[in-house]
C-alpha cells in the first residue's frame, strides 16, 4: 500500500519536472530539489541560461536593424556594381564615358571663361595662373560638382525607378541612395586620375598634402547622401521635383567656388558662395592639391559637424517616410 501511495507521487514528480508536464515557456524557469518523502519539488529558480523561444529573432537580425549599411554591405556593391555596368551598357566607348564628360565640359567652360574672358585665377596678392593654367584649376572644381550634382539630379527618381523593390520584396530601400553614390564616386575615381595625369605632366609631382584629399570628399559626401535621402522620399510624393533639380544645380554651380576665388567677389555677394555646400569642399581640394595647406581643424570640425547633421536628419526624414511608398505608388 505504502508503494501505491508513492506511485502517484513519483509520477506527479516525473510529469513535473523541467520539460515534462510544464509547459515549454515555463520549462526552463525552474529546476528540481530532491529530498522530500512525497516526491520531488520545484523551486521558483531560474537556471543559468534562461530559456529562449524559438520566436525571437536571431542575434544576428537584431543587429542588422542597428546597422543596416554594414549589415547589407555585400548587397549594396553588388548592386552598385550592376548599376554602373548598367549606365554604360550599349555604349562603344563604355565607362570611358565616365571620363569624356568631364574633359568635355572643361573644355567647354575653359574656352569661354580662359579664352574668351580672359579669367584669371586670383588669390590674396597673387596671379596664380602663373603658376598653375586656369583650366586645372576649373577641372578641380569640376569634379567636387559633378559629384554632387550627378546624384542631386538623380535622387528625386529613385525610389520611383525601383517600384518593385518597394511593392514586391522586402528590401532594405535604405540602400538605394547608398548604391548610387558608390557609382557617383566610382565617376569621381575615374574624373581624379585624369586629372592626377594631367597635373603630373604639366607640374610634375604634386604636394604631399593630397593625400588628405579624401578630408575633402568625406563632408560633401555626407550632406550628398543626406540631401539625396530628402530628395529621394519628396520625390515620391512630388512628381515634379524631378523638373526643378537640374536648373538648380546649374545655380548652385555658379553660386559655388568652382569658377573664381570667393575672395575676389565683391563683399556683398561673398555669402552667396560661403554658403553653398560644395565651397568648403572644392577650396579645400584646391589647398590641398596645389596649395599644399592643410585643413583649418575648426572651420573642418564645423563643416564636418553640419554635413553629419544634414546626413542624419535626411535618413531619418527617409526612414519616417517610406511606410507610405508603397501606398502612393
Amino acid at each position: 500500500m505504502e508503494a501505491g501511495t508513492r506511485g502517484p507521487s513519483a509520477s506527479g514528480a516525473q510529469g513535473a519536472a523541467p520539460g515534462g508536464g510544464l509547459p515549454p515557456e515555463r520549462a526552463g524557469q525552474y529546476h528540481a530539489v530532491s529530498g522530500r518523502p512525497d516526491g520531488v519539488a520545484l523551486v521558483s529558480a531560474p537556471l543559468s541560461k534562461p530559456w529562449r523561444s524559438s520566436t525571437d529573432p536571431p542575434k544576428q537580425n537584431r543587429l542588422a536593424r542597428v546597422t543596416p549599411f554594414s549589415s547589407n554591405l555585400s548587397l549594396t556593391v553588388k548592386l552598385a556594381q550592376r548599376e554602373f555596368d548598367q549606365r554604360f551598357r550599349g555604349s562603344m566607348l563604355g565607362w570611358f564615358w565616365a571620363l569624356i564628360a568631364p574633359l568635355a565640359m572643361l573644355a567647354v567652360f575653359s574656352l569661354v571663361f580662359g579664352v574668351i574672358f580672359q579669367s584669371r585665377w586670383q588669390r590674396p596678392g597673387t596671379e596664380v595662373t602663373a603658376e598653375y593654367a586656369y583650366p586645372l584649376l576649373l577641372f578641380s572644381g569640376l569634379i567636387m560638382f559633378n559629384f554632387f550634382s550627378d546624384q542631386f539630379n538623380r535622387a528625386p527618381n529613385l525610389v520611383l525607378e525601383n517600384v518593385s523593390y518597394v511593392k514586391k520584396v522586402v528590401f532594405p530601400l535604405d540602400v538605394l541612395v547608398v548604391v548610387s553614390m558608390l557609382t557617383s564616386l566610382a565617376t569621381v575615381v575615374i574624373s581624379f586620375a585624369a586629372f592626377l595625369v594631367i597635373y603630373l605632366v604639366m607640374h610634375g609631382l604634386p604636394p604631399a598634402t593630397i593625400l588628405l584629399l579624401p578630408l575633402a570628399l568625406l563632408p560633401l559626401a555626407m550632406i550628398t547622401m543626406g540631401i539625396s535621402y530628402l530628395l529621394a522620399s519628396l520625390g515620391v510624393f512630388l512628381r515634379d521635383l524631378k523638373h526643378i533639380t537640374p536648373p538648380l544645380s546649374t545655380a548652385i554651380l555658379f553660386m559655388s567656388s568652382v569658377f573664381y576665388d570667393p575672395a575676389s567677389l565683391p563683399e556683398p555677394y561673398n555669402w552667396l558662395i560661403t554658403l553653398n555646400p560644395i565651397t568648403p569642399a572644392v577650396n579645400l581640394m584646391r589647398d590641398l592639391v596645389f596649395w599644399g595647406q592643410g585643413p583649418d581643424l575648426l572651420t573642418y570640425s564645423s563643416y564636418l559637424a553640419f554635413a553629419a547633421i544634414v546626413l542624419l536628419a535626411g535618413l531619418v526624414f527617409f526612414r519616417r517616410t517610406k511606410k507610405a511608398f508603397a501606398d502612393v505608388i
